[in-house]
């Protein structure tokens, strides 16, 4: 859209360049052709537009007015170098930026919140959990060793902690020492859009200058002198006007960049803080709560498995103490009753004396049997002596007959 009206000088011009040549030989007139009328009806429709300059603060006005004094409308190369400067400069800063943000990426940062919420997770709540082992798992330190390998894995993990800690807090500073830089860029920033205001202000003004006084005083020379170098004097003009037009339009996109190049420093400079600060609460709030917690934990783990010993072994020696008990009281009846006993029961000794009694008598009769038997057999010898007497007398006295 603008572009249309940047031609609109130009295609009046031409026009008013045939008006004076289809007329070399006419005497001026005051009135004015159709054409150059309609021409600056055009130059005030747009002269009527929202003007940069008018919403600068004056010290801005004056400082474009002053440059737009120093646009020579006759140099035809330096409408292209106005302003280049400045957007040079621009282009620098903007590159300054992109390198910037490729060089300080917040991957190493996510990467340590990252290690960080890995060691965390890392530590079981239930490994600080006091269980219920049997009785000879506690009695023989079970339970101890177990809260000794829990302390040795915690403080191996609060180790890392604590070096992921030191590392956090390096790239913290480095954060907001970025910060502190692109601080500098913005206020960089600011200066390049203070600076092209006043560029395009003065375009402005010197548009307006060739608008409203340039160029209808040359087209008026034109007009009264029917030469053809002021004819041409005054294309030049209305070149230089479309390309300052031109120009003013490329510095108002440069202008443009640094309008948003300001809430994006902001924005990057609002994540690093924001990183800056989670990392800070990490660091001083979050690790120092969990180390606490840790702390708190493996204490009630070693109260509770205390406690828990302590019960067993109560309970150990109360099951003794009934055992023992027991056996007391059997060993105690049963040395009563021993204690009671003679040494020799009544019934043994009236056993062993009807045994003895018993065996006195058959003794005895055994004794009577042999006496009696020793009687018989003396009867039976000298009956069987006197039977071989006979015998042998009966022998003897045989032969002799």
């Amino acid at each position: 859209m603008m572009t249309d009206n940047n031609n609109v000088p130009q295609q009046n011009v031409d026009s008013a360049l045939e008006d004076l040549l289809g007329t070399p030989f006419s005497t001026p007139v005051g009135a004015l052709t159709e054409t150059q009328q309609n021409e600056i009806n055009a130059l005030k429709e747009q002269q009527q537009a929202d003007r940069l300059v008018d919403k600068l603060p004056p010290e801005r006005q004056q400082q474009a007015r002053e440059l737009a004094e120093k646009i020579d409308a006759t140099d035809q190369q330096g409408v292209i170098t106005y302003g280049a400067v400045a957007q040079q400069k621009l282009s620098e800063f903007s590159q300054s930026m992109l390198n910037h943000v490729q060089a300080n990426d917040i991957g190493p940062v996510g990467d340590s919140l990252t290690e960080l919420m890995y060691r965390l997770n890392e530590a079981n709540p239930d490994d600080l959990r006091a269980g219920e082992g049997s009785l000879f798992k506690r009695m023989f330190g079970k339970v101890k060793q177990s809260i000794y390998e829990i302390t040795a894995k915690y403080q191996k993990i609060g180790a890392q902690i604590d070096k992921i800690a030191v590392k956090l807090d390096k790239e913290k500073n480095g954060l907001l020492k970025d910060n502190l830089m692109l601080e500098q860029l913005y206020h960089k920033n600011k200066d390049y859009f203070e600076a092209l205001n006043i560029y395009i202000a003065a375009g402005e003004l010197k548009a307006e200058e060739l608008k409203t006084k340039i160029i209808p005083e040359a087209m008026a020379k034109a007009q009264a002198s029917g030469d053809q170098m002021d004819v041409q004097i005054v294309n030049d003009y209305s070149q230089f006007l479309d390309r300052l037009d031109k120009r003013t339009h490329d510095l108002r996109l440069a202008r443009q960049i640094t309008i948003q190049q300001a809430p994006q420093i902001r924005l990057i400079q609002n994540t690093n803080q924001a990183l800056a600060e989670k990392i800070q609460a990490s660091i001083n709030t979050a690790i120092p709560l969990w180390k606490n917690q840790v702390v708190i934990a493996l204490t009630l783990l070693r109260q509770k498995d205390a406690v828990t010993a302590q019960r067993q072994v109560s309970e150990t020696t109360n099951d003794l103490l009934k055992k023992n008990s027991e056996l007391l009281k059997v060993s105690a009846i049963e040395t009563a009753k021993e204690n009671e006993r003679g040494i020799v029961d009544i019934e043994t000794l009236q056993k062993t004396q009807n045994d003895l009694v018993e065996t006195i008598q058959e003794t005895l009769r055994i004794q009577q049997e042999g006496k009696e038997k020793r009687r018989a057999a003396e009867v039976e010898l000298v009956n069987m002596e006197e039977d071989l007497k006979t015998k042998l007398l009966e022998l003897t006295s045989g032969p002799q007959k």
